[in-house]
């Protein structure tokens, strides 16, 4: 490895043990901002649903830690990291990410100013975004590091609230500053190093919070035959979870299917019940990928409470 890779992986993992030191969950990430090591399931023939289970690193936001040891020991299996990812929805933070893309030239999303949307944001509905963490990205955007309560679960979006405006919660990651992209290096804004992460306000909370639960599911109906159960199709009690998917208007996708896969996982993974929800939301026009990604959450979510949360 040249000289400049290794000062740059080593300067990668000492910004990381510093945010590891204040509590923040890390990873490591590659030039691209994506999780450095690649997952130990690839190649296998069927999905493996684990999220670490298995003691091998490679499982993107799900290795994340603050302790120093398993910091070094992630570094140390990926010595091409560049950067680090900070895991959002964690405790002691529950760090809220509020990413702001600012993007201008030409392109589909050009003109985009995450920045001006969320002040937008902020006169409509009268909160103010308080001093914070802010980091600088390359790109001239910049992430808002905010805390959340321990008894809301957020979940990640993409510009549902306004164009320009993602959100990064739970199973989600924020680049940490120092880290080094193609494009240029995450860098903390002037004012904000010593600030700790702010309370998210509340009325901002309430726009990226999960939607108010539905009417509560129909009660389970006797099937005519007790010893048989349908080969498909979800169990008559979770019909009102799939109706509440199948009713998302567009910018509600995402949260209303997350919420509902929570509620399905609650009780232990119910595969038919999964398929609806799955189907239901494809039938709202929301993406393959972005249905997966958004299941894989509400599981991690749900696998993970404990009391402490």
């Amino acid at each position: 490895m040249a000289a400049s890779a290794r000062q740059t992986a080593a300067l990668a993992l000492a910004h990381a043990l510093t945010a590891a030191e204040r509590g923040l969950p890390v990873i490591p990430l590659s030039r691209s901002k994506l999780p450095a090591l690649r997952s130990p399931h690839r190649g296998e023939h069927r999905p493996v649903p684990c999220r670490g289970e298995c003691g091998r690193p490679g499982h993107g936001v799900y290795d994340a830690t603050t302790d120093p040891a398993a910091v070094r020991a992630l570094f140390a299996a990926a010595p091409w990291a560049t950067g680090y990812g900070i895991a959002c929805g964690r405790p002691p933070h529950r760090l809220i990410g509020v990413d702001l893309d600012v993007r201008e030239g030409e392109g589909e999303e050009a003109g985009t100013d995450g920045v001006a949307a969320l002040a937008a944001l902020a006169r409509a509905h009268r909160f103010t975004v308080p001093p914070t963490v802010t980091v600088l990205t390359p790109g001239g955007g910049r992430h808002l590091w905010l805390t959340g309560p321990p008894d809301t679960v957020i979940p990640n979006s993409a510009s549902r609230l306004a164009p320009g405006v993602d959100i990064r919660g739970a199973g989600g990651y924020l680049v940490g500053p120092g880290s080094a992209t193609p494009r240029g290096t995450y860098r903390l804004a002037p004012g904000t190093a010593d600030l700790p992460p702010a309370p998210c306000p509340q009325a901002l909370l309430s726009l990226i919070s999960p939607p108010d639960p539905p009417m509560r599911p129909d009660p389970p109906r006797p099937p005519e035959h007790p010893d048989r159960r349908p080969a498909s199709g979800p169990p008559a009690d979770g019909q009102g979870l799939v109706r509440f998917v199948a009713a998302s208007p567009r910018g509600q996708r995402n949260t209303r299917l997350f919420w509902a896969a929570c509620r399905a996982y609650e009780n232990g993974p119910d595969a038919p019940l999964l398929a609806a929800l799955t189907t239901a939301a494809l039938d709202t026009g929301l993406p393959e990928s972005e249905i997966d990604a958004t299941l894989t959450s509400a599981a991690a979510i749900t696998a993970r409470a404990t009391p402490e949360q």
